[in-house]
């Protein structure tokens, strides 16, 4: 079976993973990939936005099923394309993809439905949510580019000061593009996160393992948000009785929003979620993909077969599958480049990625790296993640660390306390 990943990130080099695991036949292709997918299958020379030039590879190459890593392609409409040939792909269209590309749309679709999530406003200009937040008498306070920001459109203001600056950098200094054009400002809640995939073939969902990640760039959740600095599953946050919440009160209802809208859903809905003191659970924010780094954590859990499961949505007989996971730890760290998430420097060796400095249950999951001839060098913000899976946390935090001091390239960051909150 040949399977397309469209993307170049540790999402995509850990789906490969998991799909290799299946009892099919499965032969991988990434587009484009980078050097850790290239050892697991054949990456090709086009971007994930190019949509006719992947069609073509797609139909010359006999592809059986694509499927879509980053949020871009969804909510550009890569899905209705492929649909519209004849080809068999994994993620929801463009108008279901409006979950995470526009937080506005998103935020009225769960007001509608009575969805549990922040109290919320919508601005398009500078003033208006000046004079708004001005208004305000109870901070901190939480400012979201309406758009795609890669994870970096959401500011927690503390002080009128703070957001102000926030609201600053989307309509003045038009960071984000045309993504911070308009702004959601939501009320702050309080509790703690914990991320929850889903499965969903538009008649059935079916929630994934939880796992909790790490935004905040500094130890202790200190600094500016990033993509994720790293993850863990479980996450003892949430446990059984707030997975049966999340799936009554989140899931169960956003699939019935999608019907009742004449949305057909099929893919990977993502909870981001905050769960208070009592319990009960909020939506911080829905995408229409895996998440990264959480990926690399749930999906080393999952027994039951990856491409059995994705046949399913493709034919909508979800509804036949019972996922099965496995009850062991594992821990996500992610090493990044110094700097990151704001300005930082590309090009450095990487080193130490030989498989016998590692544990064997380690694993190396590229993400922002790219081939210098014969060399693996960093190309990005998050350049990779060590996950290590344990029979207990302590042995998969401590594995994952011991692997992290082996790997060195010139200014390496990482945090120092992924998953020990869940000790």
């Amino acid at each position: 079976m040949k399977i397309l990943i469209i993307g170049s990130g540790g999402r995509e080099h850990a789906l490969g993973l998991a799909l290799l695991k299946s009892r099919h036949n499965v032969s991988l292709f990434f587009a484009p990939g980078n050097p850790g997918t290239a050892q697991i299958g054949s990456n090709i020379s086009v971007t994930e936005l190019e949509f006719e030039k992947l069609l073509e590879f797609v139909r010359l190459e006999g592809i059986d099923l694509s499927i879509v890593g980053p949020e871009a392609p969804l909510v550009a409409g890569i899905v209705d394309v492929f649909h519209a040939k004849g080809f068999s792909i994994i993620g929801p269209n463009a108008q279901s993809a409006q979950i995470e590309g526009s937080k506005q749309w998103a935020k009225a679709l769960m007001k509608k439905y009575h969805i549990p999530t922040a109290s919320y406003e919508v601005f398009t200009d500078y003033e208006s949510a000046l004079g708004y937040l001005k208004a305000l008498t109870v901070y901190p306070t939480v400012i979201k580019a309406d758009g795609l920001a890669s994870g970096k459109g959401v500011t927690v203001a503390h002080s009128l000061d703070e957001a102000e600056t926030a609201i600053k950098e989307c309509f003045l200094d038009q960071r984000f593009g045309n993504a911070g054009a308009s702004v959601v400002i939501e009320s702050f809640l309080k509790g703690e996160e914990a991320s929850i995939f889903a499965f969903c073939d538009g008649k059935t969902i079916l929630p994934m393992v939880p796992a909790q990640d790490h935004k905040a760039i500094y130890d202790g959740d200190k600094g500016p948000n990033t993509g994720g600095m790293g993850a863990y599953s479980p996450a003892p946050i949430a446990s059984d009785e707030v997975q049966d919440k999340v799936l009554h009160r989140v899931f169960l209802p956003m699939l019935h929003a999608f019907q009742s809208e004449g949305i057909v859903y099929q893919g990977i809905l993502y909870a981001g979620l905050m769960i208070d003191e009592l319990g009960d659970p909020y939506v911080v924010e829905f995408n229409c993909r895996f998440g990264d780094p959480e990926t690399q954590v749930v999906l080393p859990r999952l027994k039951t077969d990856l491409v059995d499961i994705f046949m399913a949505i493709v034919s909508q007989n979800l509804s036949d599958i019972h996922l099965q996971w496995s009850d062991d730890f594992v821990v996500a760290v992610v090493l990044a480049s110094g700097g990151y998430p704001l300005d930082f420097k590309k090009g450095f060796e990487i080193t130490g990625l030989s498989p016998e400095l590692h544990a064997d249950n380690v694993q190396l999951i590229q993400a922002g790296t790219s081939f210098l001839g014969d060399k693996v060098v960093t190309s990005g913000g998050r350049v990779m993640a060590v996950v290590a899976r344990a029979s207990d946390l302590k042995t998969a935090i401590d594995d994952a660390y011991r692997s992290v001091d082996q790997i060195e390239f010139t200014g390496k960051y990482h945090r120092r306390d992924i998953a020990f909150k869940a000790l």
